[in-house]
C-alpha cells in the first residue's frame, strides 16, 4: 500500500473528513515519527509496533562488481519491530475488527 492509497482508504472510511485533511493528518504522523527517530527517540504504537534507530559500526565492505575492498562508514538506520497484535493478525489472518 502506498501513502496515496492509505490516504484514499482513510478518506473513504471517514466521509466526514475532507481528503486534504486526511492527507495532512497522515503527513503529520509520518513527519512526527521521522522527527523522533532523527532525535534518536523510540516511537511505540501499541498493538502495531515500535520504531527505533540502530547504530551500525564502521566496517570493511566489498564492491561486488570489482571485488575491491571499500571502507563503509558507521551509520544509524531506522528499525521496526512488529508488535504482538500485528504479528498475530499477519500470521493468523485476522482482519481488523474481527477480534
Amino acid at each position: 500500500m502506498t501513502k496515496s492509497e492509505l490516504i484514499a482508504e482513510l478518506a473513504a472510511a471517514n466521509p466526514h473528513l475532507l481528503s486534504r485533511d486526511v492527507e495532512l493528518i497522515v503527513q503529520t504522523i509520518f513527519s512526527e515519527i521521522s522527527a523522533a527517530l532523527s532525535r534518536g527517540d523510540r516511537v511505540e504504537l501499541r498493538g502495531f509496533g515500535a520504531f527505533t534507530v540502530k547504530k551500525r559500526d564502521a566496517r570493511t565492505g566489498r564492491n561486488p562488481r570489482t571485488g575491491e575492498m571499500v571502507a563503509v562508514d558507521e551509520k544509524v538506520v531506522p528499525f521496526f519491530k512488529a508488535g504482538k497484535e500485528l504479528r498475530e493478525r499477519v500470521n493468523g489472518g485476522v482482519e481488523p475488527g474481527e477480534d
